[in-house]
């Protein structure tokens, strides 16, 4: 096993349960205490887990937000999933919403370029990858752009969305959960998505499965605001169940 596929494991593990210890790390992938240790600390660099005492933990069961590098180099094939069943979603005319983050910036990727569309962004790293697109019309909300995502918040990215009405608006989440709804760590952004949803005829969210379960600071919706939750196949089919049960339409990729 190489070095980048064990780490991947070992957060794939750390997911799972929820903790990892180096004992039982290195002995289940048949390495040495040292190489595990080097693998948590490469893996904290990332910002997608945070050592403890003996082991380490998933940043997401802290409430700490890892920056878009470190979220964009994981669970690649799980995003790239959930981004080609939400074209699916896509209208043949009309406008959408993209919001900032790497799932939404997959589906860019994958926009069809036979479809006459008006591209709302809150991300000026979409926005550009949309803009030499001959058929978008893209619309890049201003603002202050956060650093750890690069979503455009505060104002000047508000007031347009509150004249703005959409077919579908395509938002990410930090958390889903029956207890809170949606939320994600800044109340600036939370502003943000809050008002894509209002401006949008459906809400399809993009969410991969270690978003299922989780709470965090700002809730900008609630589960009845989603018209449709994409998510990956190793999503916990209690946790699909329980978003069933309270109304959720929920399609795994």
């Amino acid at each position: 096993m190489y070095a980048e596929e064990r780490q991947q494991e070992i957060l794939r593990i750390a997911r799972d349960v929820g903790r990892v210890e180096v004992a039982g790390l290195a002995d289940g992938l048949n390495v040495t205490s040292e190489t595990i240790r080097r693998d948590l600390t490469i893996l904290e660099r990332a910002g997608v887990l945070r050592r403890v005492h003996g082991g380490a933990i998933p940043v997401e069961r802290l409430g700490f937000e890892p920056a878009l590098a470190a979220r964009d180099a994981v669970l690649i094939e799980e995003k790239e999933r959930i981004a080609k069943l939400a074209l699916s979603e896509v209208p043949e005319e009309g406008a959408i919403i993209l919001d900032a983050g790497t799932t939404t910036a997959r589906l860019a990727q994958l926009l069809p370029v036979d479809r006459e569309l008006t591209v709302v962004v809150n991300s000026p790293v979409i926005a550009t990858t949309l803009g030499t697109y001959a058929n978008l019309n893209v619309l890049l909300l201003g603002g202050r752009v956060r650093g750890k995502t690069l979503a455009t918040v505060d104002d000047w990215a508000l007031a347009p969305l509150a004249e703005l009405y959409v077919d579908v608006a395509f938002v990410g989440t930090n958390g889903i959960s029956v207890e809170r709804g949606l939320t994600t760590p800044d109340p600036a952004e939370a502003a943000v998505k809050r008002a894509m949803v209002r401006a949008a005829r459906r809400t399809v969210l993009l969410a991969d499965h270690t978003k299922l379960g989780n709470d965090y600071l700002a809730r900008f919706a609630e589960l009845a605001d989603l018209d449709l939750l994409i998510t990956d196949s190793r999503a916990d089919l209690d946790l699909v169940g329980d978003l069933e049960s309270a109304g959720v339409r929920v399609v795994r990729a």
